[in-house]
This record gives structure tokens, sequence and C-alpha cells, in this order.
């Protein structure tokens, strides 16, 4: 009996450690998503709000072209995402 107390808590502390973790890695992946398709769309400033708006820091931001790279860190997590910025015409009429 006592080794499955024992057993059930030290897994129970082993799933509290780890699901901030988790939780941090999904908030960053969010986070720079979002950062870079705002840079690609309006540029650095926005990025950075979208990063922070997300509960992030943008660590890291490179433009090449229409291409936006970033790094957002949330809590203990980082995540990089790639953006790319483009303008499609649409004939008037043709519009959904």
């Amino acid at each position: 009996m006592a080794l499955v107390l024992l057993t059930t808590l030290t897994l129970l502390l082993a799933v509290a450690r780890v699901a901030p973790l988790v939780d941090d890695a999904a908030r960053a992946r969010t986070a720079a998503d979002a950062s870079a398709l705002a840079g690609a769309a309006e540029g650095r400033a926005a990025a950075d709000r979208y990063a922070r708006d997300n509960g992030g820091v943008l660590v890291s931001y490179e433009e090449s072209g229409s291409t936006v790279i970033v790094k957002v860190v949330v809590g203990d997590a980082g995540a990089v995402a790639r953006a790319r910025a483009s303008v499609v015409w649409v004939p008037p009429g043709e519009q959904d």
C-alpha cells in the first residue's frame, strides 16, 4: 500500500513540474506564430506588440525580402516562426 502511495505521489509531482513547461512551450509557439504573421504584414513594431499581447517577449526579428523570422520566449520556452507577406490581386467581381 505504501509503495502504491509513494508511486502515485511521485507521478503527481512529476506532472506538476512538467505541466508548466508544456504550457509555456505551447504559448511560445502561439506567440511566435502571431508575431511572425504581424511582422510580415506590418513590420517589427507589430511583431513585438503581438508577441507581448500573447504573453511573450520578442528576442529576435529577422526580415529578408518578404520573409520574416522571429524568436519569441514565454517563461522558460522559446519558439521560432516564419511568415511571408504576399499580395494577391483579385479582379473586381471575383471576390468571395
